[in-house]
């Protein structure tokens, strides 16, 4: 099996927000970058990952507490395949599960970024989440 040498962006889907991260399959570290209206965010990605020469998106997959599909599964299934429509780029999930709360946690931490915010950092944490899985063990979107 070849190594994971691609970059990526991990995404954080919401309402209002999206959240977006950077992340490096050579490092194995990912990075919050910044959060962007949810409206125009499948086209706003399309520049950051040709900018930050990404191959694949990931979208953090939320679920119920027993792992049921909720109401925001489905939106977030939605808008990943308008997703792969506008970018062109191949998706991957990644189970979301306490990320907002651990990205809460993080941002009132004293080791947070002054200038990142909550959305942003739940974007790092699943695709850090992704960089940690195994290749053979990642699910196509």
């Amino acid at each position: 099996m070849r190594p994971d040498n691609d970059e990526y962006l991990g995404v954080d889907v919401g309402s209002a927000r999206v959240g977006v991260a950077r992340g490096s399959g050579r490092a194995r570290l990912a990075e919050p970058l910044h959060s962007i209206p949810s409206e125009k965010a499948a086209e706003m990605i399309t520049g950051l990952a040709g900018r930050n020469q990404a191959v694949a998106i990931v979208i953090g997959l939320p679920r119920g507490l027993d792992g049921q599909e909720t109401s925001q599964t489905r939106a977030v299934r939605q808008w990943a395949e308008q997703a792969k429509k506008i970018t062109g780029l191949p998706c991957y999930w990644q189970d979301e599960a306490l990320t907002s709360q651990a990205a809460d946690k993080l941002q009132k931490s004293k080791f947070k970024s002054q200038a990142t915010d909550e959305h942003a950092l739940a974007a790092a944490i699943i695709l850090q989440d992704f960089l940690d899985t195994p290749v053979k063990d990642r699910v196509r979107a």
